[in-house]
C-alpha cells in the first residue's frame, strides 16, 4: 500500500468494518462513514461523518455491496441518519480516485459518466463471486433449518439458477442429504448438473415440476416465481430468494397465498461477516495494486 493512501468507506455492514480494520493494519489511512451506532474501540479513531471528509485527499471509495440507490443514498444500517454520495463529492476527488462497489447501479453509472471517475463492480469478478457464494450457501442452509420443521436431509430442494451462487448452494444442500433439483436454461449447465449427480430441469418447464417441493431457493435476479408458478406450490413450501433486490419472487402474491417467502439479502454479512469482509479486502487489495502499478 502506497504511503498516505486514503481509503474512504461509506456505509455497509459488519463486512465493511472488517475491511477497514484490514486496511488500517496495512498502513492505509481509513475513514469510516456511517457507523455511529457501532461501539468498537478498534475503529473509534477512524469513524467520522461524511461532512468531515476532505475528498481532495481520497484515493479510493468503497460503497456497500448493493451499490447506491437511485437517489444517491447509501445503505448504512449503523448510521444515525441518511448518507448520500453525490456528484459534488466525487468531483472534488483526485482524478485517479476509484469507486469500488459490489454491483454497478444506474446511479453509479451516471456518476461515472458525469464525473469521469472509474467505478469497479467487484462482484462482476469470478473469484469474488465464487468466494462470496460460500458464506451465501452456508447462510441459506442456516435460514432453511431455522424456518422449517423437517430435516433438510431427505427433503425435496429446488435451486433456480446454476450460476456461481446456484452451484455452491446446490452442492451444499446435496452434501447434507437433500434431494436436489436444479433449474437452468443453458444446455451446458443442464449437462453439468447431471455430471455432478444432481437432477436437472429446463426453466421453461418450471411450472410442471413445482409440486412436491419442500424448499425452493431462487438465485435468478429477475421475476421467475410468478403468481402462476406460485399457484403450483404446496402450502408448506419454503421460498428462500437470495437474488439481488428485489429478488425473483412475487412476494405480494406469495403472502396472499400464505406461502412463506423470504428475501435474504446480504447473507454473508449476517452469518460470516469476518470471513466475508476478508474476501472483499483480498479482492480490493488486488484491484488497488493493479490500479496503482
Amino acid at each position: 500500500m502506497k504511503k498516505n493512501f486514503h481509503m474512504l468507506i461509506v456505509g455497509g455492514d459488519v463486512r465493511q468494518i472488517e475491511v477497514a480494520k484490514i486496511f488500517s493494519k496495512k498502513g492505509a489511512k481509513v475513514s469510516l462513514v456511517g457507523f455511529t451506532q457501532v461501539v468498537d474501540d478498534s475503529i473509534e479513531k477512524i469513524k467520522c461523518g461524511i461532512q468531515e471528509i476532505d475528498f481532495s485527499q481520497v484515493d479510493a471509495i468503497l460503497v456497500p455491496v448493493s451499490g447506491i440507490d437511485h437517489e444517491g443514498k447509501v445503505e448504512a444500517r449503523y448510521s444515525d441518519g441518511e448518507i448520500a454520495l453525490t456528484k459534488d463529492h466525487l468531483e472534488n476527488t483526485p482524478e485517479h480516485c476509484v469507486i469500488y462497489t459490489g454491483i454497478k447501479t444506474p446511479y453509479l453509472t451516471n456518476l461515472m459518466e458525469t464525473t469521469g471517475r472509474k467505478v469497479i463492480p467487484m462482484f462482476a469478478r469470478d473469484d469474488m463471486a465464487i468466494l462470496n457464494s460460500i458464506p451465501t450457501a452456508e447462510g441459506t442452509l442456516k435460514v432453511a433449518i431455522e424456518h422449517t420443521d423437517f430435516m433438510i436431509h431427505g427433503s425435496n430442494v429446488m435451486v433456480l439458477g446454476y450460476g456461481r451462487v446456484g452451484k455452491t448452494i446446490a452442492r451444499l444442500f446435496d452434501a447434507v442429504g437433500a434431494k436436489v433439483r436444479v433449474g437452468a436454461r443453458k444446455e451446458a449447465d443442464l449437462a453439468r448438473i447431471i455430471e455432478v449427480g444432481l437432477t436437472p430441469f429446463h426453466l421453461k418447464n418450471l411450472a410442471p415440476v413445482m409440486e412436491n417441493v419442500d424448499i425452493c431457493i431462487n438465485t435468478i435476479p429477475h421475476l421467475i416465481l410468478t403468481a402462476d408458478i406460485l399457484d403450483k406450490m404446496a402450502q408448506h413450501t419454503l421460498i428462500i430468494d437470495v437474488a439481488s433486490k428485489p429478488g425473483g419472487t412475487d412476494f405480494e402474491y406469495a403472502k396472499e397465498k400464505g406461502l412463506k417467502a423470504l428475501l435474504e439479502l446480504g447473507i454473508p454479512g449476517k452469518v460470516a461477516p469476518k470471513s466475508a469482509g476478508a474476501i472483499i479486502a483480498k479482492v480490493l487489495v488486488e484491484l488497488l495494486e493493479a490500479e496503482l502499478n
